[in-house]
């Protein structure tokens, strides 16, 4: 049996908002926007490279609005890999990115974690080789 974990529910308050902020701001790709009723859409938007897209999905209650910017309950949500960190780090913060933290070098890879458009946390992360074991 083959699996992949596709898609990652994002909550948001808008849209529009949502896509401007992870095209313009992370660079990602929009996949589809489609409208499945008045004020629902089908929103999906991935990063460059591809692998893992994320479903933004309009809060539709207090309950899911109260998740919007604590998706993760303030810890790191989500891990952007990337295979040339100094550039991208760079980039983002020319793009206005609210990094909380000056890159750092650990054993599993140089990291720095972000803030999204909501306050929801995200690494940076340009992972290090695995070590060997023997």
């Amino acid at each position: 049996m083959s699996q992949r974990l596709a898609l990652i529910t994002y909550l948001v308050d808008d849209y529009d908002r949502a896509i401007a902020w992870f095209t313009r701001v992370l660079g990602f790709t929009l996949l589809e926007d489609s409208a499945l009723s008045a004020d629902k859409r089908w929103v999906v938007v991935a990063p460059p490279g591809g692998g893992t897209a994320l479903l933004l999905a309009r809060a539709a209650d207090a309950g899911q609005a109260a998740g919007i910017g604590n998706q993760a309950g303030g810890r790191v949500f989500l891990f952007l890999e990337t295979e040339d960190f100094a550039a991208d780090y760079k980039q983002l913060l020319a793009n206005g990115v609210n990094f909380r933290e000056a890159p750092r070098h650990e054993a599993y890879g140089t990291v720095a974690v972000f803030e999204d458009l909501y306050g929801n946390r995200w690494d940076l992360i340009e992972r290090a080789p695995p070590a060997i074991r023997s």
